[in-house]
C-alpha cells in the first residue's frame, strides 16, 4: 500500500471511530450549535463540499455555554483577567465594548443578501482593542488597570479612547487577497536577502513600491525608507534578525497575516471559543469547564470557507445615461490619481490561485498553525466547485480586480482631533507611548464590493461614497483636491463608477452584469455605444 493511501485509510478509520464516539453520546437535553467537531486529520479525509459546509456551520454557529461559549477567566487577548475574583459570568458574560460581544460570526458578517462572511451595519462595528479589558464599565472609581475603566497607564478612559470603533468588512475574495500578500511578501524578502552590507535595494512587487531597505556597514538593517508596512513587519534587533517585511492584508490597520490568524483571534475575542492550536489540546485556560472547544481541523474548515467565498464584481445598468457616466467616471478616477493606491488589479502568477493551509508566514506567537505542524491542505480558488463568480487564469495569470495596493497609507490631516485618526495603534505594544499615540495609517480599502457593503471608511461613520472620497487627506490629498476641482457632473460620474463595484447576488456566474444579473460586456464596443 502506498504511503498516501495508507495515511488516508488510517484517517478514515480514525474519523469513523471519532464519529461513532460522538454519536454514542445522547442528544437529549444538549444545547449546542455544533454537535460534532472535526477531529484533527479529518480535514484531509472529507470532501471539499463537506469541509466548506462544516466551515460555514462554524461561522454561523450561535455558540452556547454548553460548548465553551464565553471565557470566564480570560480576556479577549487570551491573557488572564486583571481581577479573577470577578469572572465573566452572568450577568457579566457579554460586553459590547470589551466582549464577548456576539453569538456568532455571521451576527456581524452578513451583508449584503444575508451572506455569512459578508460585511456589517454600523450596529456591528467592533471595538478593536477593547478586549484587553476584563469588563468595560467606565466606572471612574475603579482604579485597577484594564479591569473596568482605567487603562494601562492608569489614566481614565472614555468610549472614544478605550478602543477603535471599526466597520465590519466582508471576506469576499479573501483567499485571493491572502495569496497576493504571500507572493508580495516573498518578493520583498527575496530583495531583502540580496541586499549587500552597506547597500540599499528598492522594494518592489507586482509594480507596487514599498520604498527602500538599507543595510549599514555593520550589517544592521535600516527600515526608515520602507513604506506601507506595519510596525511588526519592520521590527529588527540587529544584523542576524532582519525585518520580516510581511504584508498583513487583514484588519484595516494591517495587523493580521492570514485568515487563519484572524479566525483564531476572533473566535476567542468575540465568542470565547478557544482553538486548540492557540491554547493547547486538553486545556481549559478560560475556566469554563470545556476543553478542546475548536479543533485544528475546525479552524482549517472555517478558514477555507472564508478563503473560497465568491469574489465581488460589477453591476452596470442598461441605461445609456448611466453607462456614459460610468465610463467617464472610471476614466476620471484614474486621471485624478486614485488608481495610484486603488490599483485596479494585481496579478497572481506561479499558480498563486492554489490556496494552501497553513500560511507559511503565520506568526508563532501567539500560536497559529505553522508549516510542518500538519499536512498542507490545498484548494484551487478557480474551481467551479466553489461559489461563483470565480476569477480564472489567463496565460498563467489571474488578475485580481480588488482596487488596492495592500499598503498602509496615512489619509488623515495629521492634526490633533481629526476624527479619522484612531485613538490607539494596534500595531504597537499595548500600554506603550506609541500605542497611545494613535493610528493614522490604514490599508488601502479594497474597493471591489464596496458599493453594497455600507457604511463606509474604516470607522463606518459615512453613509455615502461621496463622503468617503471627500474625507481623503494626507497622502491622498492631491487626489481629493483634484476631485474637488472636477465639475459637478464629473464628480457624479466618479460616484456612479464606484456604485458599480458590488458583491453580486448568490449564484451569479459573470463578474460584470446588468441590473437583471445578465452578463454584460464592459467596456462597451464602439459600435455598441453608437447604437
Amino acid at each position: 500500500m502506498r504511503p498516501f493511501a495508507r495515511m488516508v485509510g488510517v484517517l478514515l478509520i480514525f474519523c469513523s471511530a471519532a464519529l461513532s464516539t460522538v454519536l454514542s453520546q445522547s442528544p437529549v437535553g444538549r444545547e449546542v450549535a455544533v454537535p460534532r467537531h472535526l477531529q484533527d486529520g479529518e480535514e484531509f479525509a472529507v470532501s471539499l463540499r463537506h469541509l466548506l459546509a462544516h466551515g460555514e456551520r462554524l461561522f454561523t454557529a450561535a455558540w452556547t455555554i454548553d460548548e465553551g461559549g464565553g471565557r470566564p477567566l480570560t480576556k479577549g487577548t487570551g491573557a488572564k483577567l486583571s481581577d479573577a475574583s470577578s469572572p465573566l459570568e452572568f450577568p457579566r458574560n457579554f460586553n459590547r465594548v470589551s466582549a464577548p460581544d456576539a453569538n456568532s460570526c455571521a451576527g456581524c458578517h452578513n451583508l449584503p443578501f444575508g451572506i455569512a462572511g459578508g460585511g456589517g451595519d454600523i450596529v456591528a462595528n467592533v471595538f478593536v482593542l477593547g478586549q484587553r479589558f476584563d469588563f468595560v464599565t467606565f466606572d471612574a472609581t475603579d482604579e485597577t488597570p484594564t479591569r473596568g475603566e482605567m487603562d494601562e497607564s492608569k489614566l481614565h478612559t472614555r468610549l472614544q479612547s478605550i478602543a477603535n470603533s471599526r466597520a465590519t468588512l466582508g471576506m469576499f475574495g479573501s483567499g485571493y487577497i491572502e495569496m497576493l500578500a504571500r507572493q508580495m511578501t516573498e518578493d520583498l524578502q527575496t530583495i531583502r536577502n540580496s541586499t549587500a552590507v552597506g547597500g540599499s535595494r528598492k522594494l518592489v512587487s507586482k509594480g507596487i513600491s514599498f520604498g527602500t531597505i538599507t543595510r549599514a556597514a555593520d550589517g544592521s538593517w535600516i527600515t526608515a525608507g520602507v513604506q506601507g508596512l506595519a510596525a511588526p513587519s519592520l521590527a529588527t534587533t540587529g544584523s542576524a534578525t532582519p525585518p520580516s517585511l510581511i504584508i498583513r492584508p487583514f484588519h484595516q490597520a494591517g495587523n493580521v497575516v492570514s485568515i487563519r490568524q484572524f479566525s483564531n483571534n476572533a473566535f476567542n475575542h468575540h465568542h470565547g471559543i478557544q482553538s486548540t492550536e492557540r491554547f493547547g489540546i486538553g486545556t481549559d485556560p478560560d475556566g469554563d469547564g470545556i476543553k478542546n472547544e475548536m479543533t485544528r481541523a475546525d479552524v482549517t474548515a472555517v478558514s477555507i470557507f472564508q478563503a473560497t467565498m465568491a469574489v465581488p464584481g460589477r453591476v452596470i445598468p442598461n441605461d445609456p445615461e448611466i453607462e456614459e457616466a460610468v465610463l467617464l467616471g472610471e476614466q476620471q478616477f484614474a486621471s485624478i490619481g486614485c488608481t495610484s493606491c486603488h490599483v485596479p488589479a494585481l496579478p497572481l502568477d506561479k499558480q498563486g490561485w492554489i490556496f494552501s493551509e497553513p500560511n507559511p508566514f503565520n506568526p508563532a506567537s501567539p500560536p497559529n498553525l505553522l508549516v510542518g505542524q500538519a499536512p498542507t491542505l490545498n484548494v484551487d480558488l478557480t474551481s467551479d466547485e466553489l461559489p461563483s463568480p470565480r476569477l480564472k487564469p489567463s496565460r498563467g495569470v489571474v488578475m485580481v480586480p480588488a482596487y488596492t495596493d495592500l499598503k498602509l497609507h496615512d489619509i488623515t490631516t495629521g492634526l490633533p482631533g481629526d476624527p479619522n485618526i484612531e485613538a490607539l495603534d494596534m500595531n504597537r505594544l499595548a500600554g506603550s507611548s506609541e500605542f497611545f499615540a494613535g493610528n493614522a495609517k490604514f490599508l488601502t480599502r479594497k474597493l471591489w464590493g464596496t458599493a453594497n457593503e455600507p457604511p463606509f471608511f474604516h470607522h463606518g461613520l459615512f453613509t455615502t461614497l461621496r463622503q468617503s472620497v471627500k474625507a481623503h487627506d494626507g497622502e491622498a490629498k492631491s487626489s481629493r483636491v483634484a476631485f474637488d476641482a472636477l465639475s459637478q457632473y464629473e464628480q457624479d460620474c466618479v460616484i456612479e463608477f464606484l456604485k458599480t463595484l458590488q458583491v453580486l447576488p448568490p449564484g451569479t456566474r459573470s463578474l460584470i452584469v446588468d441590473e437583471h444579473g445578465r452578463k454584460k460586456r464592459w467596456p462597451p464596443r464602439s459600435e455598441d455605444s453608437e447604437r
